[in-house]
């Protein structure tokens, strides 16, 4: 599809967020400090007992895996101990085979349940993310970075699967490995078990140490991360504005700033974890080392024979393992640990409707002459994590709509205008004063109640990627195909359903960029009559209309604004003018109220906007 004469300039399709606040710093920072609360491992358990069948399964494999290790170097022994004295090998030979066939077998089956299980974990946690990230507040969208969201749903999701897959349950089996060893080889030399473990007990405390680091630098490295992609994501929803400012450079040198940033973290990371490995390998070669050497003098001295200590050398190293893998998963953990606390600092938000009663009644009916009051409205948003205040956007607006009419909100640009819709939808709510709805507070009306009377077009008219139908589905899903086209022509849309052989079906791309800017509002316009709300709120959704598609657009309004209260945001004189009330705002104040003609003689600031800027 293409564009037509309507359409808006590139700078002006990157979407904004109505009323949010300025942050100060640089662009990119996920908006959050990395020193922030840091997560415990019993905040991690629950997502673990949702797959506990299979982590059973897991436990019981590992545990059989670790009876046969554990088995084969005893056999070993009674090998040696056959050939030494010339007995029959058979039936030695054939238990061994079996049992190493079967360690093998329990392993494979352990890490794959292991591996499922790990996938359910990550599943999990992005189900818990994406149901958290649509149902919080307005304000927290209006702090934080959206690729920062995305990396948290996954890139750090990801990391939770390796407190599983790399040595986590496996520790079960180990311990009984480690446990069975340590009994084994106490019973054949425990002057050589002393030895070892003395050893072990140094690599263990120095990589104790190490670990614990790693949590830290890996909470950073993922904020990191965030910060790249928001830095992606920013440049590419404005890439036509980019390249038009030819600020392709800026912009490529700003997310390669974030990437080398998660990339310092990255190499710190790799540094520590560097020495987990060798750290537990000269343990190991220093233990082997003074068994041997040790082992071998009491060899020669009659003190033990060899067949015994071929067995203890082998179930020092069956004993050496499990501490190896409890060494990688606790730095397993200790990642894993560090990207929860980002997924848990969204999941433990609270919901938008967190302070709604349960059983809060419905909205009562239509019975009221007033369909909207304001009461003495305050508000101001939220200040910012740098400790920034922002200023009052409404002191005290009062006012009410009587049901059935058409009012437009006029006065420049920051008086007001769109947080007064917003807050009719419940986007934020007042410091002070009350907005009632049919004469019942919003505060005692739930906001799916509320919502689902209102219909409410945004001033960037939002396009989701998909289809046309996609798009107008949103406000009523059971729709018929008959439905959507007749307030497809209602908006005069039928041309953009003739551009392509799709019809209904046809994409409309990213932010909806196969569509002009003008299209894109009146897709947006024809969504929100489809649900047929009795109220409509429009926030200066002509904007981007030429003069023919604004007399069409209005026409179609004054249709369906029938037996309907509609409250519209106006720049444009010809959109003002046929109200039956008009408000206009100055500073977060109402300085005059009434109809075009009353308001050219009592209200400066209206005569004047309506001399110039709202002048077609």
């Amino acid at each position: 599809m293409s564009s037509n004469t309507d359409s808006k300039s590139e700078a002006e399709k990157k979407p904004r967020r109505v009323g949010r606040p300025e942050r100060a710093g640089r662009p990119g920072r996920s908006g959050r400090p990395d020193s922030g609360p840091k997560a415990k491992f019993n905040q991690l358990t629950p997502y673990l007992l949702e797959h506990k069948g299979a982590l059973s399964l897991a436990v019981l494999l590992s545990l059989i895996g670790a009876g046969a290790s554990l088995a084969q170097p005893l056999v070993v022994g009674q090998v040696i101990n056959a050939v030494t004295n010339g007995d029959d090998l058979s039936t030695i030979i054939l238990v061994l085979i079996g049992i190493t066939l079967g360690s093998a077998v329990a392993s494979g089956l352990m890490y794959f349940v292991l591996a499922k299980a790990g996938e359910g974990v990550v599943l999990s946690a992005r189900q818990k993310l994406a149901h958290k990230l649509l149902r919080l507040p307005i304000h927290e969208y209006d702090l934080r970075r959206t690729g920062d969201l995305v990396s948290r749903v996954g890139s750090d999701t990801t990391l939770l699967r390796a407190a599983l897959t790399q040595g986590l349950i496996d520790a079960a089996g180990g311990a009984l490995i480690f446990v069975g060893s340590v009994i084994a080889m106490a019973v054949i030399d425990p002057l050589l078990l002393g030895l070892t473990l003395l050893m072990i007990s140094v690599a263990v405390a120095s990589i104790g140490l190490t670990a614990r680091r790693i949590r830290s630098a890996t909470t950073k490295a993922q904020a990191r991360v965030g910060d790249m992609a928001a830095s992606i994501e920013r440049a590419l929803s404005a890439v036509r504005t980019i390249r038009a400012a030819r600020a392709e450079i800026r912009e490529t040198e700003q997310i390669n700033s974030d990437a080398r940033q998660a990339y310092d973290q990255g190499v710190k990371i790799a540094g520590l974890n560097a020495w987990v490995t060798p750290i537990g390998g000269l343990a190991a070669n220093g233990a082997f080392m003074v068994v041997l050497g040790v082992g071998g003098y009491r060899v020669a001295a009659g003190e033990t024979d060899v067949a015994n200590l071929i067995t203890f050398i082998l179930l020092m190293f069956l004993m050496i393992r499990p501490v190896g893998q409890a060494f990688q998963a606790y730095s397993s953990v200790q990642s894993a640990l560090g990207a929860l606390a980002r997924i848990e600092e969204v999941v433990q938000l609270p919901l938008e409707n967190a302070d709604e009663i349960a059983d809060k009644p419905a909205a009562r009916k239509a019975n009221n002459k007033t369909a909207i009051e304001f009461k003495k409205v305050v508000f101001a948003y939220a200040a910012t994590e740098e400790g920034t205040t922002p200023p009052t956007i409404l002191n005290g607006v009062s006012f009410k709509i009587e049901r059935g009419t058409r009012v437009a909100i006029v006065g420049p640009s920051g008086s007001g205008k769109s947080t007064t819709l917003s807050l009719i939808e419940r986007f934020y709510e007042p410091k002070s004063g009350d907005i009632l709805l049919d004469g019942q507070s919003v505060r005692g009306i739930s906001r799916s109640d509320l919502r689902g009377q209102i219909g409410y077009v945004e001033q960037d008219a939002p396009v989701l990627a998909g289809s046309i139908r996609d798009n107008l589905l949103i406000g009523k899903p059971d729709a018929t195909e008959k439905e959507l086209k007749k307030v497809l022509s209602e908006v005069n849309l039928t041309e953009v359903l003739k551009r392509d052989k799709k019809g209904l079906d046809a994409e409309v791309g990213e932010q909806g960029i196969m569509l002009s800017g003008g299209e894109r509002q009146r897709l947006a316009i024809a969504r929100a009559l489809l649900a047929a709300p009795p109220i409509l709120l429009l926030d200066e959704s002509t904007s981007s209309l030429d003069g023919l598609n604004e007399q069409r657009m209005r026409e179609a309004i004054d249709a369906v604004a029938k037996n309907r209260t509609m409250i519209v945001i106006a720049h444009r004189l010809s959109t003002v003018v046929d109200s039956d009330q008009i408000i206009v705002m100055e500073n977060g104040k109402i300085v005059g109220t009434g109809t075009h003609q009353q308001l050219l003689k009592s209200t400066p600031l209206y005569k004047e906007l309506a001399a110039t800027q709202m002048l077609d």
